[in-house]
């Protein structure tokens, strides 16, 4: 298949297959003495791995490196990508069920306290950045946290969940003070103990994942679904704190 064919079936656009030749991530068959770009059947398979991955979050990047391991097996790819779509549609299922409780709220039908009216939000879910966590700071922590929460009943784990959302919530709310004061160090402080107990963080490290809150899109939006730049908060209140307790 040509490339305009590959894109009226795929609905990705030329230009978008142009990009991931140029960058190696889908390289075309063949390329034929007049320049066509000319498309197989594999080519086609990959291109869906693509795209699933792409639909998860993952970058460009983070998807060439996954696809080109040695040890890449495109079948355990798509069991993952199936595990992780249906942990989506569990998330937007109850996310539904919030904002139809939500807008029964507002039209006075029934009350939701605060704490309600972000229930749909789930920020337990480490599967995208496990990979990430492993190269910055060793498998060994990661293990180590893992196997923490695998032994953890799910009552425990649902518990340890909440207690997260609270310490975001309270975060979001000293989001405006600056993150140097007495109490943004205080609730940061809360942070560093929480991730601490689920594993082994040094303070270099701690602040390093901070600025990971704001590299990285996918965890500054889903920090932010608790307060309009709390990512970044986030980050300069941790940064200030590591410092801080490097130099004791």
């Amino acid at each position: 298949m040509k490339v305009k064919e590959v894109a009226e079936l795929t609905g990705v656009s030329v230009r978008t297959l142009h990009h991931y030749d140029e960058i190696g991530l889908l390289k075309p068959e063949e390329v034929t003495e007049s320049g066509y770009r000319i498309y197989s059947a594999a080519n086609l398979e990959t291109l869906q791995q693509i795209l699933f991955f792409r639909e998860l979050g993952f970058s460009l990047g983070k998807i060439k490196e996954i696809i080109t391991d040695l040890d890449y097996d495109r079948n355990e790819a798509l069991a993952l990508q199936r595990r992780m779509l249906v942990d989506r549609r569990g998330q937007l299922d109850r996310m539904i069920e919030v904002i139809d409780q939500t807008i029964r709220h507002y039209k006075g039908e029934i009350h939701m306290s605060d704490k309600e009216k972000f229930a749909g939000f789930d920020f337990t879910k480490g599967n995208l950045y496990e990979k990430e966590a492993r190269q910055r700071w060793g498998d060994e922590a990661v293990n180590r946290s893992n196997a923490q929460l695998g032994a953890m009943s799910k009552e425990e784990q649902e518990k340890l969940g909440q207690e997260m959302n609270d310490i975001y919530f309270k975060l979001a709310d000293l989001r405006q003070l600056p993150p140097e004061s007495e109490e943004a160090q205080a609730a940061i402080k809360l942070w560093w103990e929480y991730l601490n107990r689920m594993g082994s963080y040094s303070y270099e490290a701690f602040k390093n994942l901070g600025q990971m809150y704001v590299d990285d899109e996918r965890f500054t939006k889903n920090i932010d679904k608790f307060g309009e730049g709390l990512a970044l908060f986030m980050r300069d209140a941790m940064a200030v704190f590591a410092d801080r307790a490097a130099a004791e």
